[in-house]
Order: structure tokens, then C-alpha cells, then sequence
């Protein structure tokens, strides 16, 4: 009724607001209990931050009391921004990169060892070891992939948010494990030749993170980005090796346009599945003006935070996994891989004409930064 309407109306003010954040405001405050705390953004005090998490994961509107309470621990009708007093301040690093993300000049992630053959649509096995691939279960205790992401540390994999609360996945279904390390799902242990991999492991999934401003109906599937975070530490090996993530200034600041780029994946969406091996399309960045001609077709607007790329003859985008990620190559003087986007929609395999829309990973380091923790 109106009232559901008003109280997604008001949580999209709240959330509309919290993006525009910047700079630290470390005002003292007083708690509703009468404590002491700190007037911090909505999304840096965990606490108050899980109570909108909690909702939207459960697709429901806020409660009353949840609003009562939040409107409490308000620090002041300052309308560029929601701050709210927190007991104490969570996250410092705010607009910094977290230190809890490998880096590029260390090393640590991207390493990629695999000799690479062109042209050819099948990888080897230890090709993109920070493939993930998401199981949710379903009633009757079955298991399925139906979804991909992308390993970034020892703790978190990145995915589009859609996998974790999208409007295509049934409610019945419960996202319940990642799996890493995996290259041909019908087959265990996977080998080429005598080299074997190990077993893929499968790791439960401890705390699911959509985007905030993340709306499930929406046709343009803005903000479509979620974190999961994992139940225990990844022991890394050479096929499973987080992504670095596109964090130098040079690669923030690029539009990614006629950039080549590698879609891998099992071809695994919401709606089926294509591939137990993994497969890898290479597509071209397509600029967001030729993009918006395109999508105008379907009344869709793709904003700033989404790319768009692909759409040639034959290339068939549709091997990625909804979710999963899209990579370059930084040809540095140490190259390392890196995650340009992530699978949001327009995987209607390889349509001419029609480039697929991924998230713009630059778009949302910090948005990573600050939802992340040891």
C-alpha cells in the first residue's frame, strides 16, 4: 500500500545521501542510552549499518522501530549526508584503499601463470585462479551454480548484488557456499596431462553485503555490486589467487574504451547454465554514448558506475557467469590482472549489436574499502 511506498521512499532518501559522503567528521555525541560516541557516516558504524543490511537482505522495508531507533542515533539534520552516533568510530581509512586488499606492487594478486593460447575459448587449468563460482541451495537440499564472483583477498569474493538479493533468484533458494579453485565442475580431481589440480574447496559464506543503493526492480540495475564475506581464510595455492583490484590512479582514472578485456566463467546465470569448463571471451570496451544509443531501444540508461562492452559478431559473452568478473591485463613493468567489472545484465549471449553491462569496479574501490574488515 502507500505506506510500503513511503517507507521505500524514505530509505532511498537516507541511501541517496550516503554516497555523497567525504571527510572525516569526528564531532562527539552522545548516545540515546547516554554513552558517549562519534558522529560517523550511516555505513562506518556497523551496528546501525547491519540494521538496513539486515532489512534489505530479507527484501523488507524497514520496520518502525528500526527507523525510530536509526532517526535516535541521527547526529544532526546535516542533509549532505546521514551521520549517526556511533559508540566508536569503525572504519578510519575512509577514501584510502584498505590495507586488509593485496597489492599490485607487492605482487600479491593477479599473478596469473598460465601460458596463454589466443583464439582459443577453453583455459588451462590454473588460468584465472580467482574465478569463483556460487552455489545456493535449494528446497530438498540440492545444491546449484548459479552465479559467479571473483576472489579479492584472503577473506572476501566480490559478485554483482543481483546474485544476492536480485529479483530472478527464487525465494526459496538461500546463497550458501562459494567454491574455489574449480576448473571443470563434472569432473574431480581436474587434470591436463599428468598435472593435477587439488580439489576445489567449498567455504560457507559468513555475511552477504549487497550494495545499499542497490534496487532489485530496477531496469538499469545501478550500484548491481555486493561483498561476501567468507567463513574462514582462503589458503592461497596456484589455482586460487585473489584479483587485484584496479586501484593506481592510471587505471581509475580510464574509461576502459577499445581496452581488451577477458570474460571467464561456466556461462552460469540465474536462469541456467552453459559450461562445466571453464571457459574466456575476450570483449572491447564500448563507450557509454554508442552504449546509451543502444540500450535507449529498451528505455535504459546506463550511468556512470556501469561499462559496457562486447556486442561483436560471434563473441559470445554468454560464457562469463552473472556476477562474475571481467579482467585486463596492466602491462606495467610487473603485469598484473585486475578486475575491471562484474556481470551485471545483457548477457543475452552475444547478440550483435547489444554490448553486455558490467559494474565499474573503479567506481566502487571505497565503496569496497569501507566494507571489508580483517
Amino acid at each position: 500500500g502507500t505506506m510500503s511506498v513511503k517507507i521505500k521512499y524514505f530509505c532511498g532518501v537516507i541511501l541517496l545521501w550516503i554516497n555523497l559522503v567525504n571527510g572525516q567528521d569526528t564531532t562527539s555525541c552522545t548516545l540515546p542510552g547516554g554513552g558517549s560516541g562519534v558522529c560517523v557516516n550511516l555505513e562506518e558504524c556497523k551496528e546501525l549499518y547491519e540494521i538496513i543490511t539486515n532489512a534489505h537482505e530479507k527484501k523488507q522495508p524497514l520496520s518502525d522501530d528500526d527507523k525510530k531507533f536509526l532517526r535516535e542515533h541521527q547526529c544532526g539534520p546535516n542533509i549532505r549526508k546521514i551521520t549517526v552516533c556511533c559508540e566508536v568510530q569503525i572504519n578510519s581509512n575512509f577514501g584510502q584503499v584498505s590495507n586488509l586488499l593485496p597489492s599490485p606492487e607487492q605482487g600479491n594478486c593477479g599473478a596469473d601463470l598460465s601460458e596463454r593460447i589466443h583464439g582459443g575459448n577453453k583455459t588451462k587449468i590454473d588460468e584465472f585462479p580467482w574465478m569463483a563460482l556460487l552455489q545456493y541451495k535449494k528446497p530438498g537440499n540440492r545444491l546449484g551454480f548459479h552465479c559467479g564472483g571473483v576472489l579479492i583477498n584472503n577473506r572476501y569474493v566480490l559478485t554483482a548484488s543481483h546474485c544476492v538479493n536480485g529479483k530472478d533468484i527464487p525465494k526459496t533458494w538461500t546463497l550458501y557456499q562459494v567454491r574455489l579453485g574449480e576448473h571443470d565442475i563434472s569432473m574431480e580431481p581436474d587434470c591436463e596431462g599428468d598435472d593435477c589440480a587439488p580439489t576445489p574447496i567449498d567455504i560457507l559464506i559468513a555475511q552477504k553485503i549487497p550494495h545499499l543503493d542497490y534496487i532489485p526492480e530496477s531496469k538499469n540495475q545501478k550500484h548491481d555490486i555486493a561483498l561476501l564475506r567468507l567463513s574462514q581464510t582462503v589458503q592461497f595455492n596456484d589455482f586460487i589467487k585473489p584479483i587485484c583490484l584496479p586501484t593506481a590512479p592510471h587505471l581509475r582514472s580510464s574509461d576502459f574504451v577499445g581496452k581488451p578485456m577477458d570474460v571467464a566463467g561456466w556461462g552460469r546465470t540465474e536462469l541456467g547454465r552453459m559450461s562445466d569448463v571453464k571457459l574466456k571471451v575476450r570483449v572491447k570496451g564500448v563507450d557509454r554514448d554508442t552504449c546509451n544509443s543502444i540500450y535507449s531501444q529498451r528505455n535504459l540508461v546506463i550511468e556512470k558506475g556501469q561499462l559496457c562492452a562486447g556486442g561483436e559478431k560471434g563473441k559470445d559473452s554468454c560464457k562469463g557467469d552473472s556476477g562474475g568478473p571481467m579482467v585486463a591485463l596492466d602491462q606495467g613493468r610487473k603485469p598484473y590482472w585486475y578486475c575491471v567489472g562484474l556481470v551485471s545484465f545483457g548477457l543475452s549471449c552475444g547478440l550483435e549489436g547489444w554490448p553486455g553491462v558490467y559494474t565499474e569496479v573503479t567506481h566502487y574501490i571505497d565503496w569496497i574499502s569501507e566494507n571489508i574488515r580483517p
